[in-house]
């Protein structure tokens, strides 16, 4: 999962690299196409892919969740900012989830949860509080925390379709249905962009690797951890993306981001330890 979310901490810089006529939302829609795509292209080859056994209201809605998380995410990151824009969305979202898991699932977070949480949430803070550009709108925080709750209703279903459904084959028929819905936004914008090299080769990337490899990895990663806790470990996104800013783009930190690293690394860590911990305990209770 933390793999996943590193590969997704790279779009930013990827998107900073394609050409100067994309938009966000075209470039959000390729990413489900190109992503999608390959990810049913993949497991129909593996035969991991069948027709019975599904629960469609469920694809639906999970690829309704997946679809309107591109538009608002890119939205937001346009009108609040990039800084303001991410931490809202992806800081909100373990939130989000743990709270839909409390009252539909009626399934309380583990006490781990909420500690890594909260020092994820605090490292985010303190990430972003120094940034001289930060800007606030009230349209776009509303939109980067609509972003959160589809990212966290995408991940709560989708761990509950894997009960009956191979993860990759529940990630190819969701995504595939989500870059459906959003082939519209394809045809209200100039796309001739991805026409040439660079458009091409970041469209590539950021379709195959952040997107069908990246959430491959998550939802292998679902069958192990609960929705609640990987969607805190989704919060590597916005410090991988921190990183690549100061080492690749040149961006400066000051020490309470560097601060606020440090608890998004501890708060990953415990999210991370929980897991294993609560499997050797089991472990040796059936012993």
């Amino acid at each position: 999962m933390l793999t996943a979310a590193f590969f997704w901490g790279t779009t930013g810089t990827v998107q900073a690299m394609a050409p100067e006529s994309s938009t966000p939302l075209a470039f959000g829609a390729f990413r489900l196409l190109i992503g999608g795509s390959a990810m049913l292209l993949a497991v129909w080859i593996s035969r991991e892919l069948h027709v019975k056994n599904w629960s469609w209201p469920l694809v639906l809605s999970a690829a309704v969740c997946m679809a309107c998380y591109q538009p608002l995410f890119f939205t937001a990151v346009k009108e609040t900012g990039i800084a303001v824009g991410t931490v809202i969305a992806i800081g909100s979202a373990p939130i989000i989830a743990g709270s839909m898991e409390w009252a539909v699932l009626k399934k309380r977070p583990r006490n781990s949860w909420w500690v890594a949480t909260v020092l994820a949430l605090a490292g985010c803070w303190l990430l972003f509080s120094n940034s001289s550009n930060v800007r606030v709108d009230a349209a776009g925080v509303l939109m980067a925390l609509g972003a959160g709750a589809s990212f966290a209703g995408y991940t709560l279903i989708s761990k509950s379709m894997m009960k009956t459904q191979p993860p990759r084959a529940t990630s190819a028929v969701v995504f595939m249905i989500s870059a459906i819905l959003l082939t519209p936004l394809l045809w209200q914008s100039d796309i001739s962009w991805i026409l040439t090299p660079r458009g091409l080769g970041t469209s590539l990337y950021i379709g195959l690797i952040a997107t069908c490899a990246a959430y491959f990895l998550f939802v292998k990663g679902l069958t192990g951890v609960p929705a609640s806790a990987a969607v805190t470990l989704s919060l590597a996104e916005p410090l991988t993306a921190s990183l690549l800013g100061v080492f690749f783009i040149g961006e400066m930190l000051s020490l309470s981001s560097w601060l606020g690293i440090a608890l998004m690394l501890l708060g990953l860590l415990v999210i991370s330890a929980a897991p294993r911990n609560q499997k050797t305990a089991e472990t040796a209770h059936m012993s």
